[in-house]
């Protein structure tokens, strides 16, 4: 049920946070807590860019501009420079990170996180271009953080794989190096790769990066591509019909072409959808006016997700709720968001059969109406 003439009791975030699910729209650089961006500062002897307290508000930050060309925006806050700015904070924030030992803390860290809000899985976005101090070492860095994840999940903690993304503002040349290096090496626990960053300001990068993604696809690397966000429906035509793309990162503007929402559901394609991220950044004004509850409607399969949760101050379990009481999604509905983001990631089909068997003794009453089951 998406809308009721009655106002349904408040789903609240604990009981949310029981379900086990998946992200998988989640970027490994929008995980860093206070605390942890604070420690990095002080061993690398860096001096923040503006008050503690506001870190993550880009508008309190010594010599603040708003790039020229940017999607979105709004008048303060981690959104006050648009897209392209929030990248820029991104940029500095993981130029902190100097060691294996500091990279591998942080994919520790990212999964606790997740584990503390249900997130038994995740596929997380790495993107080493806001890496600075690994350029030229970028396997290096991606062992440090499977490192990390390795350790955690020794721990008991959730799981989680990599998918590598480009920037759309590298060369073709540039981007077939840095995949062919990855098809090479293979390092551990990199399932995918994918493609992100402003494409308002790039222009659209679909052809450029075909090679890549032709080459990781032969290789048997799994493709996720940021599109339908800083683009409007062409950059998701793109993704499906030059990148052959097996999931779309946000992709809310599809709801703007018919013709691509019917393409969606034909191909069985999801969408990773951050609804908190689209309206902080200034993409839509409000939750209110935002197009989840219309893709649902039209059934395209989707998934809820967080995209950078720590400057957008969220956690997944808390933008579930609101996304229940914004758009009057049920219980049923939500335990269908779950199920969704399992068979939506890139986990192993062991996993989801697990975490689906388990999300359905949880909730059978609910899990009943989610069509197919397993992986």
């Amino acid at each position: 049920m998406l809308h009721s003439d009655a106002a349904p009791a408040r789903i609240d975030e604990q009981e949310i946070r029981l379900l086990p699910k998946a992200e998988v729209h989640v970027h490994l650089e929008g995980t860093f807590a206070l605390g942890d961006i604070l420690r990095l500062a002080k061993e690398n002897g860096v001096a923040l860019p503006g008050p503690a307290a506001t870190i993550f508000d880009v508008s309190t930050h010594d010599g603040f501009t708003r790039p020229e060309v940017s999607t979105g925006g709004t008048a303060h806050g981690v959104g006050g420079a648009g897209l392209s700015g929030f990248l820029r904070f991104l940029d500095w924030q993981c130029g902190l990170v100097r060691s294996a030992e500091q990279a591998a803390r942080v994919a520790y860290s990212f999964a606790a996180r997740q584990t503390a809000s249900g997130v038994r899985y995740s596929d997380v976005i790495v993107n080493p271009t806001h890496w600075n101090a690994w350029r030229g070492r970028e396997i290096t860095l991606l062992e440090a953080l499977a490192a990390g994840f390795d350790e955690a999940e020794q721990d008991g903690l959730g799981s989680a794989n990599i998918a590598y993304s480009l920037l759309r503002g590298q060369s073709a040349a540039e981007a077939e190096q840095l995949i062919g290096d990855l098809v090479d090496r293979r390092p551990a626990r990199v399932v995918a790769v994918s493609v992100d960053g402003d494409e308002k300001a790039s222009g659209r990068t679909g052809e450029k990066f075909r090679g890549a993604f032709r080459l990781a696809e032969s290789a048997g690397l799994r493709r996720t591509v940021h599109a339908g966000e800083s683009s409007g429906p062409e950059g998701v035509w793109d993704a499906l019909d030059l990148l052959h793309a097996e999931r779309i990162d946000h992709g809310v503007r599809s709801i703007e072409d018919p013709a691509l929402i019917q393409r969606l559901i034909d191909d069985d394609v999801p969408l990773g959808i951050c609804p908190r991220s689209n309206v902080t950044l200034g993409l839509y004004p409000d939750w209110a006016s935002h197009p989840l509850p219309l893709l649902v409607e039209a059934g395209v399969r989707v998934t809820l997700n967080t995209d950078d949760p720590a400057p957008l101050a969220c956690t997944i379990d808390e933008d579930w709720a609101v996304a229940a009481e914004v758009y009057g999604f049920d219980r049923a509905q939500l335990a269908r968001f779950a199920a969704e983001s399992i068979r939506a990631s890139f986990a192993d089909d062991d996993l989801k059969r697990e975490l689906l068997a388990e999300l359905e003794a949880l909730t059978p009453a609910l899990t009943a109406a989610v069509p197919g089951g397993t992986p």
